[in-house]
């Protein structure tokens, strides 16, 4: 049994993916979508999803993030180059269809607006909880995200993309929206010159395993996933200064 997770603060109450019948909205025949780059006002909506992913995988435990250090980490005062550094695309979902935006330039991202046609209804149950703080459209929310940032390889002088994590809450999937999402950080990453879109794929999930497949994705039977971290890391600490002692 994994430990319990710790409790967030007050003012990072954790929301889970559970509906309610006072706080809902259905969308029927079209839906309208727009991926765009978090800012500073998504913070708490990126913090939701980050720790539903780890209730998704059973990771609860290990979700040591708050509001404060992914602010530090995603929108840093002196951030790296568009792209290079921490980068979240979010996609938002609205009944109404989205206009055109009409600046980008602080973003350098235009975002990108999309239809689908759907087969069954779908109910926004935390209509509150995940409204987008991005404009004053008041009927979009926060479906998804994408989380990525640049990485490096003695096999290629230019940078890839490392791809951390791709997620949706329930309401959304099966929708066509993760290859929206995945189809646009590739895009970004072909037009702005990296060489690649690395990541992990769990080979146990086989409906994850064959969507990355379908999108391109060559999987390397050769090489598994490696990691050092915990108290196998914390023996490195200060190696080298216990070797001068002990000389």
């Amino acid at each position: 049994m994994a430990p319990a997770p710790q409790q967030p603060a007050p003012s990072e109450t954790i929301i889970t993916d559970a509906s309610s019948e006072n706080n809902n909205v259905t969308i029927t025949g079209k839906i309208y979508t727009r991926v765009r780059l978090a800012t500073k006002s998504d913070l708490s909506h990126i913090y939701q999803l980050f720790y539903q992913i780890h209730v998704y995988h059973n990771y609860t435990h290990l979700y040591k993030a708050t509001e404060s250090s992914l602010a530090n980490l995603l929108f840093n005062e002196n951030p790296l180059p568009l792209f290079y550094g921490p980068s979240v695309l979010l996609l938002e979902v609205s009944p109404t269809p989205f206009h055109e935006p009409k600046n980008t330039t602080n973003e350098g991202f235009k975002p990108v607006l999309t239809t689908f046609d759907l087969k069954f209804p779908v109910v926004e149950g935390q209509v509150e909880e995940f409204r987008s703080k991005y404009d004053d459209k008041s009927d979009a929310y926060i479906a998804g995200y994408a989380f990525f940032y640049a990485n490096y390889s003695c096999f290629n002088d230019k940078p890839g993309f490392y791809f951390e994590s791709l997620y949706f809450r329930e309401s959304y999937r099966k929708l066509g929206m993760g290859k929206l999402l995945f189809g646009t950080v590739s895009s970004i990453a072909a037009d702005n010159g990296f060489v690649s879109v690395d990541g992990i794929v769990a080979v146990w999930n086989k409906k994850s395993y064959d969507f990355y497949i379908n999108m391109g994705v060559e999987i390397f039977d050769e090489f598994r996933y490696g990691k050092l971290h915990g108290e196998n890391l914390q023996k490195y600490a200060d190696k080298g200064k216990i070797e001068e002692e002990t000389c």
